[in-house]
Formats: C-alpha cells, sequence, structure tokens
C-alpha cells in the first residue's frame, strides 16, 4: 500500500528515504574538503617559509591573469579621443 508520494511503506528502516543517499554524500565531501583545508592551515602555521612560497606563487597567477585580460581586451578602441588612459570621450549633445 501507499502512503505519501507515492512510495511503498513498510518497516520502519526498511529502505532510505529519496535524497538521503545525496545529502549524506554531499555531507562527505564537505567533510573532507573541510578537512583538506585544515591539513593547509595546519602546514602554514608550521612551516612559515610555506607562506612566502605561496604568495609569489598567488602574486605571479594574478599579474599573469592580469596581462591576459589585458591583452584579451576587445572593447578598447584606440581613436582620436584615445589619451591612452583607457577613457573614451562620448560627447552628449
Amino acid at each position: 500500500m501507499t502512503g505519501d508520494g507515492g512510495r511503498e511503506e513498510g518497516p520502519p528502516g526498511d529502505a532510505t528515504p529519496p535524497g538521503v543517499d545525496a545529502l549524506q554524500a554531499a555531507a562527505q565531501e564537505v567533510i573532507d574538503a573541510t578537512r583538506a583545508l585544515l591539513d593547509v592551515a595546519e602546514t602554514l602555521v608550521k612551516d612559515p617559509d610555506v607562506v612566502d612560497h605561496v604568495g609569489r606563487i598567488v602574486r605571479a597567477a594574478s599579474g599573469a591573469a592580469a596581462r591576459a585580460a589585458r591583452a584579451a581586451d576587445v572593447t578598447r578602441r584606440e581613436g582620436p579621443d584615445d589619451a591612452g588612459n583607457g577613457l573614451e570621450h562620448i560627447p552628449l549633445d
């Protein structure tokens, strides 16, 4: 006999309700990610030289990303109003 939503009713604990498996898997992923974050934090606390090394990597990556973004800027137009400052003068009539 079916009860709510067409699910088969049975003895308690007989079947896992829908969605519980996905919820448990997501919770496990959050736990694993938190453990990884704590491992990184522990490494940074134990070895301050790692902080400097990671900082250099992040600065280099952000610089490379900024250069790539500037190089790929297809919206920038050069013309008679271009003073090289990235601003375009638009006359209002």
